[in-house]
């Protein structure tokens, strides 16, 4: 336990520190909205999430109340977001917390039972094949990390998101049968559908355009064929049981009503951009809007990555 504890909280003694401390406030930012925005007056968790830095590729979380090998198998007492150095040198691709979190309040929102659950059922009522409604509900819980950081943080996600699963041709159409994302191909394609109903119809097409032509022939994996055919119309189905209908545990509202992102929100994104990248105060704006706002700045060349970087995390910090 020393010896877990040690390094997590050394790294804060580090250059790393101020670094880590602002990706704790983007993911306490995504935890208070999601809390504040439910119908239902609901028990706050605590302590809130605490971020580290590992080497490799991938992020990574461990969830409250699970119990952990390097703890000796006792409980995790905090939401811990693992995040390669990678991404926090390069804040627009910090997409990652958003994700990394929301596998977080599906658990202490209570959605995690009920979510697969209404997949299957749902695609079952519409005259799905079985293997087909068990393949979307083994993938819920990616699946709704992927939503829920959309609507967490906005279209600058799916950019982050396709920069990570964009890969050789052949990772991208290759099937996992017990893996829990869904096939990277199809993966995109509940992002660009989510972004429309969003309201950002014009990113989703311009998305999905660049994405098919990257990957345009997906009968050359090994992605299942019943899969293939039939994913345009479970992907709407699939989108709307987790984002748009109403939950009990959410006080019958829907996710999308508990923390939506739409065109007034990016609005705001787009001003904090340019603040940002010229070094002022970016405002009063949430700290995960500070992510798409790195995004927004980055692909529009308004300063160079490592000025958009620095002043970044400098404003996390100075809150």
């Amino acid at each position: 336990v020393w010896d877990f504890y040690f390094e997590l909280f050394g790294q804060r003694q580090s250059r790393f520190g101020e670094w880590l401390l602002g990706c704790d406030r983007i993911a306490l930012d995504c935890y208070q909205a999601s809390f504040m925005g439910l119908g239902i007056a609901k028990s706050i968790p605590a302590p809130p999430p605490f971020s580290y830095m590992r080497t490799g590729f991938s992020p990574a979380t461990f969830r409250r109340g699970i119990p952990l090998r390097r703890l000796g198998r006792q409980l995790n007492p905090f939401p811990l977001i693992q995040l390669p150095y990678h991404r926090l040198v390069n804040p627009w691709a910090l997409g990652a917390i958003l994700h990394e979190v929301s596998h977080n309040t599906q658990n202490d929102l209570g959605l995690h039972e009920i979510i697969p659950q209404q997949i299957r059922e749902r695609l079952l009522s519409a005259g799905f094949p079985a293997p087909v409604a068990s393949v979307w509900r083994r993938w819920n819980r990616e699946t709704f990390a992927d939503m829920s950081g959309l609507l967490l943080g906005g279209p600058a996600i799916v950019s982050s998101l396709m920069d990570v699963i964009g890969r050789s041709p052949r990772t991208v159409v290759t099937y996992s049968r017990t893996g829990p994302h869904p096939t990277p191909y199809l993966r995109a394609f509940i992002s660009f559908e989510l972004l429309r109903r969003m309201g950002f119809v014009d990113e989703a097409k311009l998305a999905q355009r660049a994405w098919m032509r990257c990957y345009p022939n997906p009968r050359s994996g090994s992605i299942p064929r019943a899969l293939l055919d039939t994913a345009e119309q479970a992907i709407p189905i699939v989108v709307d049981t987790i984002c748009f209908q109403p939950y009990a545990t959410l006080g019958n509202k829907s996710l999308s009503q508990v923390t939506m992102f739409g065109k007034k929100e990016q609005t705001m994104t787009e001003e904090a951009a340019k603040r940002l990248a010229a070094g002022n105060d970016p405002g009063v704006i949430p700290e995960r809007f500070l992510i798409g706002a790195a995004r927004y700045a980055l692909d529009r060349r308004l300063a160079r990555p490592g000025a958009i970087t620095e002043n970044f995390f400098k404003e996390l910090a100075r809150r």
